[in-house]
């Protein structure tokens, strides 16, 4: 079989598709022929030397992948060869061949493309896990989503409004808003001001205009540091702020009288570390709860680009370079 390895730590140049010892399925896993992998910021950062596999993970990179079923590992049992699956994988997606926890499987549906699928399961798993799990989101409410245009953002626009509740985003351009609002926001924020304005310290004015001064109820957020005042200046009492990422610094300031006098809560997680049960329980709640809005049509992948795994350099330096609208997918 063959994978992409990261030869060393450093910029997209250092990824290299080769061939590598064959991956077999263990106890409670299947053999998943890879038709494609998605390509995810924590890819990036493995790359760069800041985010190991878990142990028993692959060395080479990919969170989520999706193909079909192609051998199956002691004590499996619900899973035929030959179905078409998407997976919640803890590594080791860049490849041609992955072995997948049987827990973490989805089955791909019927209008659904084999290789979009691959752009679904982390994004859904971990927008699942953080709207619904830990912010508690309810139909009616606020919630502001950050990096709207990302891979994680077009899902969570898509959920947060299936799920009732009236939704903003921030994104890069107005052109990028604006493909956020026909994916269902309401609202939308750019961030990159053209005179040079701080876009943070005008954030929480923005928020209060747009909610008729209640605030956000909830927000996701994949920027970290830069944000975290202007994000707890935004919400609404009894509002819910859940940090998925650090691309704006992992240091700041909170003001905690702010968020005692609002009742809120500030929270912070990962997915790919969390323990297998786990991730098997997120899996089965978004097999039950999220799945059938693919067959309903009130989700959808939105994939920018799909690129070949002999040239994930590109697909990752497409990735650094902000350009991306929803996911960028590898195919072996």
């Amino acid at each position: 079989m063959r994978a992409v390895m990261i030869e060393q730590f450093g910029g997209p140049e250092v990824l290299k598709y080769t061939e590598v010892t064959d991956v077999l399925p263990g106890q409670g896993e299947v053999l998943v022929e890879v038709r494609a992998a998605g390509v995810n910021r924590a890819d990036v950062l493995q790359r760069q030397g800041h985010y190991p596999p878990p142990p028993g993970a692959p060395a080479w990179p990919g969170l989520e992948v999706s193909g079909v079923i192609t051998g199956l590992g002691a004590g499996v049992s619900g899973w035929q060869v030959g179905e078409r699956v998407a997976a919640l994988v803890d590594g080791g997606g860049y490849a041609s061949h992955a072995a997948v926890p049987a827990a973490q499987l989805l089955r791909v549906p019927d209008g659904v493309g084999l290789v979009e699928a691959a752009g679904l399961p982390e994004a859904v798993c971990t927008v699942w896990s953080n709207l619904v799990d830990t912010a508690r989101l309810q139909a009616g409410e606020w919630v502001l989503v950050h990096g709207g245009s990302g891979g994680v953002g077009t899902v969570a626009i898509q959920l947060a409004a299936a799920l009732g509740a009236r939704v903003m985003v921030t994104a890069g351009s107005q052109d990028r808003v604006d493909r956020c609002l026909a994916l269902g926001a309401e609202v939308g924020f750019v961030h990159r001001t053209s005179d040079g304005s701080d876009f943070a310290s005008a954030l929480p004015g923005l928020v209060q205009e747009a909610t008729g001064r209640h605030g956000a109820d909830v927000i996701l957020d994949v920027v970290g540091a830069a944000y975290l005042d202007a994000n707890v200046r935004s919400l609404a009492t009894g509002g819910r702020l859940v940090v998925i990422g650090m691309q704006g610094g992992r240091r700041g300031e909170l003001d905690l009288g702010r968020l005692l006098a609002l009742r809120a809560s500030v929270s912070g997680t990962t997915l790919r570390a969390r323990p297998a049960q786990e991730k098997a329980q997120i899996v089965t709640a978004v097999r039950a709860h999220v799945w059938p809005m693919l067959e309903d049509g009130r989700l959808r992948p939105v994939i920018d680009s799909v690129v070949a795994m002999s040239r994930a350099g590109e697909a990752h330096a497409l990735l650094d370079s902000g350009a991306v609208f929803g996911k960028v997918l590898l195919v072996p």
